[in-house]
């Protein structure tokens, strides 16, 4: 077994498939823990998702077996796999190769029919403003909402993105030239934010780069 694959040796039980054919499999970014699908499994794919690494399907609409990104390439590689306690839903943690969604957009779970209001306002629990700003990004590249800021960069491609990366950075190198503190803060978060803009446009999380980084550690 490679290291690249989920662990098979120390999980405990099976999924229960004497009740059902079919079990609900729900997918997970095991970095962001962003939900990014739900699909179904059999025995079979389930083994052939154990055995090869890579998340597998039953397709109900084209009754035969799936491996999810087959022809986008956006395949889902397995990381861990839980069950719930009744062994007859299955969790499963991967590393997306790209976006999940076949509209482009990094998970399958995007439209908000309900958001509390009091969402996010208990002081107990603060958010990540990183992660916040991500998702907002993310969500508008996908919305695509009028007078967004965000929408109309993406209008104009990667192209237009990757302009407006370069010339903050050049505003972020000016501020360092000027010893100004409070100008190079502000320069540094204008371009931290085209940056996430950047990597979203292209499938890509912050978290892509902070493994690269990793990585590269000696």
């Amino acid at each position: 077994m490679s290291a690249d694959s989920p662990d098979q040796a120390t999980g405990a039980g099976t999924p229960d498939f004497s009740k059902r054919n079919l079990l609900p499999a729900i997918v997970q970014d095991r970095s962001t823990r962003q939900v990014l699908m739900v699909g179904y499994m059999n025995r079979e794919s389930y083994a052939r998702t154990l055995a090869e690494g890579e998340v597998w399907f039953w397709s109900r609409s084209r009754a035969r077996l799936w491996r999810k990104g087959e022809t986008s390439g956006n395949v889902l590689r397995v990381r861990s796999i839980l069950l719930d306690c009744d062994a007859d839903a299955i969790l499963i943690l991967a590393d997306p190769a790209g976006p999940t969604c076949h509209t482009g957009a990094p998970s399958c779970f995007f439209t908000t029919p309900y958001d509390s209001p009091c969402l996010g306002s208990d002081p107990e629990s603060p958010s990540d403003p990183a992660t916040e700003l991500f998702d907002v990004i993310r969500r508008r590249l996908v919305e695509r909402p009028h007078g967004s800021y965000v929408a109309t960069l993406a209008a104009g491609g990667v192209d237009r993105i990757a302009k407006k990366v370069g010339e903050e950075a050049t505003e972020v190198v000016i501020a360092a030239m000027n010893r100004d503190p409070a100008e190079l803060t502000r320069e540094t978060a204008d371009l931290w934010f085209h940056s996430y803009l950047l990597l979203a446009q292209a499938g890509l999380t912050p978290d892509d780069v902070w493994a690269e980084l990793a990585r590269r550690r000696r």
